[in-house]
């Protein structure tokens, strides 16, 4: 089996192909051929500073293939069965960097039927970042309808978690508001269905957010609390939220303390490796629905324009991520 690994920290050179016994599923457990993979920025951050706890680390938390093997127990999935992957290297060494993975069947899910392997590797961390930022305010699960009559601001529409919010929150009934930085990302936004687009560069947020939402928004989606929290408490509506799960732009913010609690404000930090597990099964049949209904998409018509790589080439893959890339990156990993 191939996989790509790393066994020390450092710069996208210490990534190496290597050729490893296949392994085989324990209970509960089932393994997935791979097809297509997804990059993450955790994935060069844990590569380049943050460790891990093993010895041998192929990463990679997203992935799309087939199910080829069963463990004891498993009863939900088939072998044949195409599936996409979430946290597939959370407390593990091996990943999606590789041929086949063995993975827990609740971190495994049934990719609907039409669907592609493209965007069944691009859903994991970021759909179901999205996912969560959108349930962090008034809703609990969502659906059709499930978002009507409510506004969201999503920071960085252009980016793979930005644009995962900008569908989902459409999908659910959401007018969307999304902020963007050139011309090219403003119509990276609207392909993803974006209602209003707010270039930050050349625009006032706060008074072309209040131009659409004069009371406020329901709910914030930020990616960079440093910079934007300013901007996000004079545009959020009495009882909204202000939900964030990056530290783009500085690891620390200074919170108004006046003009949150005269508002009544919530703020939900959130990262998918932690999350209560219960709110991750429904972020992964919520996200499912909404693919099967025709509702996410991937490439440039759907404002993620797709970058490939084959995997021997993952150190250029991670670079291309750290880079700030727009789009999303993808490994082909096998043939459909």
């Amino acid at each position: 089996m191939r996989a790509v690994v790393y066994t020390e920290t450092g710069p996208s050179s210490v990534l190496h192909l290597v050729d490893r016994p296949v392994p085989e599923p324990g209970p509960g457990e089932v393994r997935v051929r791979l097809v297509r993979a997804g990059v993450n920025p955790t994935d060069w951050k844990f590569r380049a500073v943050m460790g891990s706890d093993f010895d041998e680390v192929a990463p990679g938390q997203d992935g799309a293939g087939v199910v080829d093997a069963l463990g004891e127990g498993v009863t939900d999935l088939a072998v044949g069965d195409r599936v996409w992957l979430v946290l597939a290297q959370y407390q593990r060494p091996y990943g999606t960097a590789v041929d086949q993975t063995v993975q827990p069947a609740a971190f495994v899910t049934k990719l609907p039927e039409g669907v592609s392997y493209d965007v069944g590797a691009d859903l994991g961390v970021p759909a179901v970042t999205a996912h969560r930022a959108l349930t962090s305010g008034d809703v609990d699960r969502l659906a059709p309808g499930t978002m009507a009559g409510t506004t969201v601001l999503v920071a960085g529409g252009a980016g793979a978690v930005g644009n995962a919010a900008v569908q989902l929150a459409v999908w659910a009934g959401a007018t969307v508001v999304t902020t963007v930085s050139s011309d090219e990302k403003a119509a990276l936004a609207r392909a993803a269905g974006a209602h209003h687009v707010v270039d930050y560069t050349t625009q006032d947020v706060v008074a072309a957010v209040r131009e659409v939402a004069p009371d406020g928004v329901d709910l914030v989606v930020e990616v960079s609390p440093a910079q934007n929290i300013g901007i996000d408490v004079e545009v959020v509506r009495n009882h909204g939220t202000i939900a964030y799960y990056a530290n783009n732009g500085g690891d620390s913010f200074s919170m108004p303390v006046r003009e949150t609690f005269s508002k009544n404000l919530r703020f939900q930090g959130l990262i998918v490796y932690t999350l209560d597990r219960e709110l991750l099964a429904h972020a992964l049949e919520d996200v499912t629905a909404a693919v099967a209904a025709g509702a996410f998409h991937v490439g440039e018509e759907a404002g993620l324009p797709l970058h490939r790589y084959p995997l021997e080439r993952l150190a250029e893959a991670h670079d291309a991520v750290e880079g700030g890339v727009v789009g999303k990156v993808l490994i082909d990993i096998s043939d459909d």
